[in-house]
């Protein structure tokens, strides 16, 4: 049961669903924690630290889905070149995926698993990434936003011009063009962008008055991408099986 300083003795939490929920500082003594799925994107941002049984495994996780996905690593680039290879090596896995993808079932990239975003839902969201930190933060595009986009659930409660985007299922066909573009942007930033460039300070899209640089907004789309990837695969793999 729980009380007032929200402790849980001897309650039965099994097969709870904790969703954009803060579970920070939590602490578990003596549970059973067989077949628990736990995904916290920013596990690696700063001083995270994760432990099971008294042994920190934060890096033992980075290491793994480092070797999984090739080229990850490298999502913490600090220089023109290595930015530029990073990219490189995440259009790489992306191409490999699309391909999967087009192997698949006629309307795979529709279906939805466990309630988490489609495979056209997931490009779709990541032009809107890269709408927001490149064309509107790094670029200051007055109105930066395609259509197509697809933003999260929590701009809704945020005041968020959600009129913006488009409703409804567009044509993965069309998902397909609105995606290549963004990506070939980011590509052709990146083919010209300087040291000095990286330095150059921006306005946070959702935070104005914290200042960004452009290659922290750059280390962003880098983040989005390889964890929507991996959002996308592990449910590709559930659906496969």
């Amino acid at each position: 049961m729980a009380d007032e300083t929200r402790q849980f003795i001897d309650a039965d939490l099994s097969g709870a669903r904790f969703v954009r929920s803060d579970l920070s500082g939590v602490v578990m003594r003596a549970v059973e924690l067989q077949g628990a799925d736990l995904d916290a994107p920013w596990l690696f941002e700063g001083d995270g630290v994760l432990r099971v049984n008294g042994v920190d495994v934060v890096p033992l996780v980075e290491a793994e889905l480092n070797r999984r996905f090739p080229g990850r690593a490298d999502r913490r680039a600090t220089d023109p070149d290595g930015l530029r290879a990073a990219w490189a090596a995440l259009e790489r896995t992306w191409a490999a995926t699309l391909d999967r993808v087009a192997a698949m079932p006629p309307g795979t990239t529709d279906v939805s698993v466990d309630g988490e975003w489609s495979f056209a839902q997931t490009l779709r969201h990541l032009v809107m990434a890269t709408d927001t930190w490149l064309r509107g933060a790094i670029l200051e595009v007055a109105e930066p936003y395609h259509p197509i986009g697809q933003p999260n659930a929590e701009y809704e409660t945020d005041g968020y011009d959600l009129s913006v985007f488009m409703t409804g299922t567009p044509p993965y066909a069309e998902v397909l063009e609105a995606r290549a573009g963004r990506v070939a942007l980011v590509r052709g930033y990146l083919a010209t962008v300087t040291a000095d460039d990286l330095a150059a300070v921006r306005r946070n899209p959702w935070g104005p008055e914290h200042p960004e640089t452009v290659l922290s907004c750059l280390h962003t789309i880098l983040q989005e991408e390889w964890e929507h990837h991996r959002y996308a695969v592990r449910d590709l793999d559930a659906l496969k099986a």
